[in-house]
């Protein structure tokens, strides 16, 4: 039979539902462990890590009302858009926090130096700390610092500069240039030279306790303080803004938030009477061209007046001129609104539109009124024309006036229109550590990384799963033994072994090795020599099992047999029959320092013998390459129905093939779901080119719940030869 090539597109690649299921059981002991080491790190995270809480606050956002520029009777027409989004940005804008920061000192940092990882469980719980050298500078429970004054020269913004206790209220410094300068607790400290001074208010820690100071640049102080304020509107277009900051320390949380807040409405005050006292310098300057036309105007009416002997007008005539000063007086208030509004909108903005709408419509009133006056005598026509004038003049005058007192009443208060619902205030618990979420997102995450270490050691290393994969490769599968727990021989363990197959005479797996039995018989018909050479890709194979077994029910079958241990580099058989370490064996019959009756031990079965390997020689393949090993194997046929050859592993040195080649039948030995098909590829591949042939092959250890299996690739092929038993 001609090896093919198997088809890798020939392979089933779905997925075994029942499969995985018996590999995640397989693994369950793995899979638990991660579980409890990331449970464990999720609680200790929870335990160590330092609560923070959160402050919150409430802020109104109030309309403005056309306050500014607009009179009352034209503040229906002021739609102005929420401002919620431009508060936002204003609060957490470097002219708000600056200043916050600037009150607060928030770009002063100084703090005890805690241990690492466990640094703040110590100082919160109080744990015991041991004053040995390495650990007297951290701090423990009860440490506390507070500055008073910081000033450094700009080189050592940054830069951290280190306080040492060194007793009662004395202190000493370690400076960012390397000199040193001591100083003492509520006395300022100042160094001319370097342009540094401070002043520290409170010191608590014994000697040798260390601190930790350091001058923030603005920007990092800002940047520190925008990363931990949160600013949200509480329901959509509600005018109502939630201030959020988180801190390790409740008091601080508030004061920084109310910080913020002060600083905020300071600059929204500011900004009102700012664009109050802009408005008002305009109409100030408005007035006197105003009075001026009142007076043109007065004069004008009474010269002409005088001229005409005194005209009155009749009360039609009173009834067109009162509307027509009423609506230039309209129009010139939107001209006046118009001018606010067209730096804030576009003529497409619905606000604007709808004033260019009155607009339009008071201009034609207008226009009308104003053909019906043309159509009066000329001599009531002019008195309306100047009366009008004179009535527009005066209305203009005091609608200034009026404007004038409102602002200066404005700019006098110092109101903005932003209110303080509620002050800052922290909850009773942390926002965190969640320990509750946190724990159980270690165990999901444990559960996760297990399984996925299950599946991947079973896909890096899964081994041949059926004996169809190993027909693919063209070896037939001589017999399928069963994995069975009373079955494994523990190699390392001290003493004798027992064989399986011996003590369980009705076993299944017994019964397996009888099939097998079997199967050699008549796969070696065709064969030149009644020798079997088992053989296998890698240790842990099974091998040295199968042939102390397959020659114990040789043996009850009746068959004279000999077992050869061959592997003169890790042999152990003889521990199967209670032989001496140092027993001869193989490496002495082939040196020829011995003959086969004086290194042949009988067996607990009748016509079963062991053919030891002997004291391992330096030069194992060596000997095997010598005329003696032919020799041997003639004269077992002679004496024996049947000699098994236990080998080493073909991958691991080249005994195997120098046996191969001199025995009748070669059979590989193959371990189910441990062997990968690319090793067997391998194994037969060598073979054939030391002229071998690869007679069929066993599969052993076979487990059901892992069929079936799949292939794996780029397994190492390694067998250490190092230990001696």
């Amino acid at each position: 039979m001609t090896p093919t090539e198997p088809s890798r597109d020939s392979f089933d690649d779905e997925i075994d539902l029942v499969q995985m299921v018996a590999v995640l059981w397989r693994g369950k002991w793995l899979i638990a462990c991660t579980i409890a080491l990331f449970g464990l790190g999720g609680l200790g995270y929870g335990i160590l890590a330092e609560p923070r809480f959160r402050a919150d606050s409430l802020l109104q956002l109030e309309e403005k009302s056309g306050q500014l520029s607009l009179p009352s009777a034209l503040s229906d027409l002021a739609a102005e858009d929420p401002r919620s989004v431009t508060e936002i940005e204003i609060i957490r804008s470097r002219l708000v926090l600056g200043q916050a920061v600037a009150d607060l000192h928030l770009d002063w940092h100084a703090a005890p130096l805690e241990a690492p990882i466990i640094g703040n469980a110590v100082v919160r719980h109080d744990l015991p700390l041991p004053e040995l050298g390495p650990l007297r500078p951290f701090a423990r429970g009860g440490a506390e610092i507070r500055l008073d004054l910081l000033e450094v020269p700009p080189a050592w913004v940054g830069e951290e500069i280190t306080l040492i206790a060194t007793g009662g209220e004395n202190y000493r410094l370690a400076l960012p240039d390397g000199n040193e300068a001591r100083g003492q607790v509520g006395t300022t400290l100042r160094l001319p030279e370097q342009g540094f001074a401070l002043r520290i208010g409170a010191l608590e820690g014994a000697r040798g306790r260390e601190y930790r100071i350091l001058q923030l640049s603005e920007a990092r102080a800002i940047t520190r303080l925008r990363d931990a304020l949160g600013v949200a509107e509480k329901g959509r277009q509600s005018g109502i803004l939630e201030l959020t900051f988180t801190s390790t320390e409740p008091a601080r949380a508030e004061r920084i938030l109310d910080a913020v807040m002060q600083s905020y409405l300071r600059q929204n005050v500011a900004r009102s009477t700012a664009e109050a006292a802009s408005s008002l310098d305009f109409i100030e300057g408005q007035l006197p061209a105003a009075e001026r036309a009142v007076t043109e105007a007065e004069a004008a009416l009474n010269a002409y007046r005088q001229a005409q002997q005194s005209i009155n007008l009749e009360l039609e005539t009173q009834g067109l001129l009162t509307q027509v000063t009423q609506l230039e007086n309209e129009l010139r208030a939107l001209a006046a609104r118009e001018d606010e509004i067209a730096d804030r909108y576009t003529p497409n903005h619905p606000v604007y539109r709808q004033l260019l709408t009155n607009r339009a419509r008071l201009e034609q009133r207008l226009a009308d009124l104003r053909a019906e006056i043309d159509a009066l005598p000329e001599t009531q026509r002019d008195v309306v024309n100047l009366t009008r004038d004179l009535e527009l003049a005066q209305g203009a005058y005091l609608q200034l006036l009026n404007r004038a007192q409102e602002l200066k009443v404005l700019k006098a208060s110092s109101i903005g229109n932003v209110r303080i619902i509620d002050t800052a205030r922290v909850g009773p618990v942390p926002v965190s550590p969640r320990k509750t979420r946190i724990l159980a997102l270690a165990l999901v995450l444990g559960a996760l990384l297990g399984t996925g270490l299950v599946l991947l050691r079973h896909w890096q290393n899964r081994g041949i799963g059926s004996a169809e994969e190993i027909e693919r490769v063209g070896l037939p599968v001589f017999a399928t033994l069963a994995q069975t727990p009373a079955a494994r021989t523990p190699r390392r363990s001290k003493g004798a072994l027992s064989i399986y197959a011996a003590q369980h005479p009705e076993a299944v797996l017994t019964e397996a090795f009888r099939s097998l039995r079997t199967s050699l018989h008549f796969g070696m018909l065709d064969s030149t020599s009644r020798s079997l050479a088992l053989t296998s890709t890698a240790p842990s194979a099974g091998k040295s099992f199968v042939a102390v077994n397959l020659a114990t029910v040789m043996a009850l079958g009746g068959q004279k047999v000999c077992l050869v241990d061959a592997d003169m580099r890790r042999g152990y058989l003889r521990r199967f029959f209670d032989a001496p370490r140092n027993a001869p064996g193989l490496s002495e019959l082939l040196s020829g320092k011995a003959t086969l009756d004086e290194v042949l031990v009988e067996g607990p079965i009748p016509g079963l013998f062991l053919l030891p390997s002997g004291r391992y020689p330096p030069n194992a393949a060596e000997l095997l390459m010598r005329d003696s090993l032919g020799k041997l194997i003639a004269e077992l046929d002679t004496r024996f129905d049947m000699s098994l050859f236990d080998t080493p592993p073909v991958l691991a040195v080249t005994d195997a093939a120098i046996i191969g080649s001199a025995v009748g039948t070669t059979v590989a030995v193959v371990h189910h779901g441990i062997t990968p098909i690319s090793e067997l590829e391998a194994m037969t591949g060598q073979l054939k080119s030391a002229g071998v042939r690869t007679a069929g092959a066993i599969l052993n250890g076979f487990d059901p719940r892992l069929a079936p299996a799949g292939r794996a690739e780029g397994y190492s092929y390694r067998y250490a030869y190092e230990r001696r038993e």
